[in-house]
């Protein structure tokens, strides 16, 4: 079970363009739309802190 929660927490910080629920949970807690989303990945990369940082200069 503890290896489940490592994966949970590791997934919180790492932003994934995988799957359309993530995307769209993503979108969701960053307030932006994907193509923001996608754009914040691109130019930091998946860390959700990275994006996180980047979507707030807007």
């Amino acid at each position: 079970m503890s290896d489940n929660k490592q994966a949970t927490a590791a997934d919180r910080k790492l932003i994934s363009l995988e799957q359309d629920y993530e995307v769209r949970d993503w979108c969701k807690s960053l307030d932006c739309t994907e193509e923001q989303l996608r754009a914040a990945v691109k130019a930091v990369g998946n860390s959700a802190e990275a994006v996180r940082q980047h979507l707030s200069k807007r």
